[in-house]
């Protein structure tokens, strides 16, 4: 049954007593809403791409309507597959629609709760959840989050030199995040050579000009002290964004940062929840906020995120590492939040042939360094379970490298 001739069927009428609880939509809505819906069935569909693990979730129900999320953290496969499978006992039965409900019992009923893997789990079935609501209504996510808040949504993709920022204004692109070279054969230089990193900064800022945009993310690799001088240094080349300049375990260490630095901070991608990012935004310790929508707690509470950052005149720019499934919920919470400025954007490339079957030849539309809106309905794509077979995880894949300190203590990546 495709989606116009479930919503114009039969099957969408009488649902509004039958729900019963806390209803997502207004009564006149719901009316139009199929009597008795369930989830019947939760299946993880694990895909290596190449070069990482994509850990898709599909929730069926029993009206024939499906919903796509993911939730991935790189070289934890397993585990990933594992936690967001124990979501089945749970989902499996209940109505999709009551999303704020299923986030909630999802994260607080096992009582231990949080972290990066737990979190990724609830973020795969909460974006699958969302999928399911739009379709139902035929209609794409953000319009369901409020309605679109913006035309366009501004986009940056990577590059590290000033022939990548020229690459990047060739394609229409304005903007551009590189990181730091610090590592010789995987061990952290000392003392640091930052004079390096900022004739490369600058040279990309002359290839850039004054109308386009260097973002800068460190990855936690610098220490404090170390992302003090960065950032000090960095200021006349006037970067969009110093990205996670260090590890945020001590609050109070990133304040003695933030009071001495006068480029824009940003963090939030290592973080979780709402609760991982207060005192932050609390304390506008960041100009930037960059949540993760399939870690931190999917559409539900990115979105929520973006409030919080709103009432405390802080932006948003959303992490986006991931595949299509999981730039397209990113961008239906910032198609509807005024505050999210720019987006992480690693498709623009041509996808393999397979990767053409695996996501239904969706492609995400951009124009200029501006992507448009997602047409949905729900998420806009879909899996291809066949084609994902085709290419199964690697459970125990590293997909990440490993940084060093010259005394052999282990560095941060």
């Amino acid at each position: 049954m495709d989606r116009r001739t479930f919503v114009n069927t039969g099957l969408a009428a009488g649902a509004a007593h039958a729900l019963g609880g806390y209803q997502l939509f207004p009564p006149e809505v719901q009316a139009k809403l199929p009597a008795n819906l369930k989830v019947t069935r939760l299946q993880v569909i694990p895909v290596w791409n190449g070069s990482m693990n994509y850990i898709y979730v599909k929730l069926y129900t029993n009206q024939g309507v499906t919903g796509v999320g993911e939730g991935g953290i790189r070289g934890r496969a397993a585990t990933m597959i594992a936690a967001i499978t124990e979501h089945e006992r749970y989902i499996v039965g209940k109505n999709p629609l009551q999303i704020e409900k299923h986030w909630q019992a999802m994260y607080r009923w096992p009582r231990w709760r949080g972290g990066p893997i737990l979190n990724s789990a609830v973020s795969a079935v909460d974006i699958a959840l969302w999928d399911i609501a739009g379709k139902v209504l035929d209609a794409p996510i953000y319009q369901l989050l409020g309605g679109a808040a913006k035309d366009k949504i501004r986009l940056y993709i990577h590059g590290g030199s000033a022939d990548a920022v020229h690459r990047a204004k060739e394609r229409g692109f304005n903007a551009c995040k590189t990181g730091p070279n610090l590592a010789v054969n995987g061990v952290i230089k000392q003392p640091w050579d930052v004079k390096a990193e900022i004739v490369r900064l600058r040279q990309m800022r002359d290839a850039g000009g004054d109308d386009f945009d260097i973002l800068y993310d460190a990855h936690t690799q610098f220490k404090p002290e170390m992302a003090l001088e960065f950032c000090t240094r960095v200021e006349e080349l006037r970067p969009f964004f110093v990205e996670e300049p260090m590890l945020t375990s001590d609050i109070g260490k990133m304040k003695w940062l933030s009071d001495r630095v006068r480029v824009p901070l940003c963090q939030g991608e290592s973080q979780f929840m709402k609760f991982g990012v207060q005192e932050m935004i609390d304390h506008h310790l960041v100009s930037y906020v960059n949540p993760d929508v399939i870690h931190a707690g999917g559409i539900t509470e990115c979105k929520k995120i973006a409030s919080m950052a709103a009432a405390h005149f802080i932006d948003v720019a959303l992490h986006n590492a991931q595949s299509p499934v999981m730039t397209l919920a990113g961008l239906h919470v910032n198609a509807s939040s005024t505050n999210c400025v720019i987006h992480e954007f690693n498709q623009a490339r041509q996808y393999a042939p397979w990767e053409e079957n695996l996501y239904g030849g969706v492609h995400i539309e951009y124009k200029e360094g501006y992507a448009t809106l997602p047409p949905g309905p729900g998420l806009g794509i879909d899996i291809n379970e066949e084609e994902a077979k085709k290419h199964p995880a690697r459970p125990y894949a590293r997909t990440r490298g490993t940084l060093q300190w010259p005394d052999g203590s282990v560095g941060d990546t």
